[in-house]
């Protein structure tokens, strides 16, 4: 699947990398270039420097071709015009929107182009699993409908895998970590990475329930 991401803020490019795990082809776009720098070779995405909610800039990361679009920005206005032009210029297949003021949900509708709202309180796994709501085509992230879940878990000081290298960490069977988000910063879930405290994990499995996850890892 092409997947399109406007905004390369934490949120973003947190969704970027889980899609790309998952094998999408996805294009991230973001006006500031040292956050994309800052991002460059963690994970196999397509960079593209400029302002999401200009129709130049969209049709240069490739939204004609784009089977989702994601309008992941700080900035609600951002968010609507991104929307707008991804359904109604580029007739995208599946546009989600991240609501950042509660007050402007009302506006985030088809009338924006928006097929699927989504508060910035919401977690990660949430966006996720509205963004692949109707892309039957993602392999690990088809959720519960093909038995597959999201799970999230967070390493403490008290955590026994704390100080552990990923590698050493013995999952569920059918269990695998998508990212870990360190700093607020997704980071490639390598065997060698050291977990320490306050990193957060989005594992994906088919057989795997919260208390497994949390045995291992706790």
């Amino acid at each position: 699947m092409n997947v399109l991401i406007a905004g390369a803020g934490t949120l973003g490019a947190q969704v970027a990398q889980v899609l790309a795990a998952s094998g999408n082809a996805v294009t991230l776009v973001d006006p500031d270039e040292a956050r994309l720098d800052a991002l460059r070779g963690r994970f196999d995405v397509r960079l593209v420097s400029g302002d999401g909610s200009e129709a130049a800039v969209l049709d240069r990361a490739g939204a004609a071709h784009a089977e989702l679009v994601v309008a992941a920005t700080g900035r609600d206005e951002d968010n609507l015009v991104i929307s707008l032009l991804a359904k109604r210029r580029f007739a995208a297949p599946r546009v989600v929107a991240r609501v950042n003021d509660d007050e402007n949900t009302w506006l985030f509708d088809q009338r924006w182009g928006v097929d699927s709202a989504v508060p910035a309180a919401a977690p990660i796994v949430s966006l996720i699993e509205e963004a692949t709501g109707a892309a039957d085509t993602v392999a690990l992230l088809r959720l519960s409908s093909a038995g597959v879940g999201l799970i999230e878990t967070a390493i403490t000081a008290e955590s026994k895998a704390a100080g552990r290298p990923l590698g050493d960490i013995t999952l569920p069977e059918g269990t695998l970590v998508a990212t870990v988000v360190r700093q607020g910063e997704p980071t490639a879930p390598s065997p060698g990475l050291l977990l320490r405290p306050g990193d957060e994990l989005l594992l994906v499995s088919h057989s795997a329930g919260e208390q497994e996850i949390h045995t291992a890892f706790q």
